[in-house]
């Protein structure tokens, strides 16, 4: 029997009276109801504000003199036979005689035992109702129906191409197929469908436009921020050891078990060193997509609806599994006061559950700052996999960094002037030794002549790096960071 015709039957033998259903696939939950209602030989009805009452498991039509909500239930309860009722959209009926008549229909223990179903996105019962009530969420499609969603839409594309045969490779293919992952099979034929009909071929560039139309659909825009051509290994300097680790880790991540899936890692270090940039580029490395999770749009002032952001913000990430989830300055979002009601302790308990569960391929990268402000249950092993701490570039480093950032802008400097810049340089993060650069080449456009070493050597000169500024600070996180943490590099 399907899953779902299987957890209904086992809801209804409970005898709960409301069942809620948040969906917009209307047309495959009346058609699992009438299935329902064929297998347990119960009327089907679905009402409508166009329609009315209207049974769907035999010819008769609409019952147009049903459309006011009132006369709807009246008919309901006047009924000898127990039926089950489907009312879709119904949401902006409920006012207060509306919610009177259904709570006396669910506490009607002499008539038929009628089961009341409400279907519609976003739905929100009225509170008098709930105690009566039970949700309800049909399964989405596996990846094998999701195959064949794909190759239906495939053929689709074929018929109307005079037997023109949609071009893409068994990856592709496979890749697509796990983008749809998470999705209603409603939208995942959209997406599938536009895949395959904008160019006939599925492509790199579809995988990508995929990914960010599911993020789109799944809503997570307003406090996740989503990109899929993130940042190489290559477009950064160092950290070394850090790569190294996750090439090691790419297969059991993209294609290992579950319970050997590696969950994430923690980023702490010198402000400027490259921790977001490092974050970003693990996403690059593994061809995921990146979601980045902003603390701050995530707080509200309401009690209970930053937990609830951050539940849906993770649920999105889930569903867009393979991917990574960024925390950026981590410790801000979790700094536990006197102010916030317990806010940030209900937080960090619902990230901490989240990270506990077995889910999709999620890897979390948290960056921190302040160390000290992190709660031990956040950064104790087996939350994280791995603490990794980013220092301020060693020499070597800093010759790749300026590298990048000087051939980047197209300028080319002897290596006699790129050895100088290094010596000169001590002591500079990375974000600093960036600026240098760009303040030279300001220089340089200004005195209108090329860039050269003694133009960056100069705007070296002119500024104290934070490594002089907060010098004491910094002391006091290598000393922490010493036998706790594994350097970068």
């Amino acid at each position: 029997m399907d899953a779902d015709l299987h957890d209904l039957q086992t809801l209804l033998k409970s005898r709960v009276r409301i069942i809620t259903l948040d969906s917009m696939e209307e047309t495959r939950i009346v058609a699992l109801f009438v299935e329902l209602g064929r297998v347990i030989d119960a009327p089907i009805f679905t009402w409508t504000v166009t329609d009315g009452l209207h049974r769907r498991d035999s010819d008769y039509g609409p019952q147009s003199h049903t459309r006011r909500p009132l006369d709807a239930l009246a008919q309901i309860r006047a009924t000898t036979r127990a039926g089950i009722y489907l009312f879709l959209d119904f949401e902006p009926y409920f006012d207060d005689i509306v919610i009177r008549h259904l709570k006396e229909l669910c506490q009607d223990t002499a008539g038929p035992r009628h089961t009341l179903a409400f279907v519609g996105a976003d739905l929100e019962l009225p509170h008098p109702l709930k105690s009566f009530s039970a949700a309800f969420s049909p399964a989405r499609p596996d990846d094998a129906r999701l195959r064949e969603i794909v190759r239906d839409q495939a053929r689709q594309y074929r018929e109307a191409h005079e037997g023109e045969r949609v071009r893409t490779s068994p990856e592709f293919l496979d890749k697509l197929v796990q983008n749809l992952r998470g999705l209603t099979s409603q939208d995942a034929q959209l997406l599938a469908h536009r895949a395959i009909f904008d160019d006939g071929a599925i492509t790199a560039s579809d995988l990508a436009d995929t990914a960010r139309a599911k993020f789109e659909l799944l809503d997570g825009g307003e406090i996740l921020t989503f990109e899929f051509e993130t940042a190489r290994f290559r477009d950064i300097g160092g950290l070394r050891k850090l790569k190294s680790w996750l090439d090691v880790r790419r297969p059991a991540f993209l294609d290992g078990d579950a319970r050997d899936r590696p969950k994430g890692v923690m980023l702490v270090g010198v402000q400027g060193c490259g921790k977001s940039l490092a974050a970003k580029t693990v996403a690059g490395a593994w061809g995921v997509p990146l979601l980045g999770l902003d603390f701050g749009r995530l707080y509200n002032k309401y009690h209970g609806e930053t937990e609830r952001n951050l539940r849906a913000a993770l649920a999105t990430a889930t569903a867009m599994a393979p991917c990574v989830l960024w925390v950026d300055e981590i410790e801000k979002g979790l700094s536990v006061g006197d102010s916030d009601s317990g806010t940030s302790q209900r937080v960090l308990g619902t990230l901490l559950t989240w990270m506990n569960e077995d889910k999709p391929a999620v890897f979390l990268v948290a960056t921190a700052n302040a160390i000290e402000a992190l709660p031990p249950e956040l950064i104790r092993k087996g939350r994280m996999d791995e603490i990794f701490f980013v220092d301020l570039p060693k020499p070597d480093v800093r010759e790749l960094i300026l590298r990048i950032h000087l051939q980047r802008r197209g300028v080319e400097i002897s290596d006699e002037g790129l050895a100088e810049l290094v010596a000169a340089s001590e002591g500079f993060s990375g974000s600093e030794l960036e600026q240098a650069v760009v303040s030279g080449i300001y220089v340089a456009k200004a005195n209108k002549a090329p860039l050269t070493a003694a133009d960056v050597a100069a705007e070296m000169t002119l500024t104290q790096p934070l490594s002089v500024v907060m010098s004491e600070r910094i002391a006091a996180l290598r000393a922490w960071a010493a036998g706790r943490t594994v350097p970068v590099d």
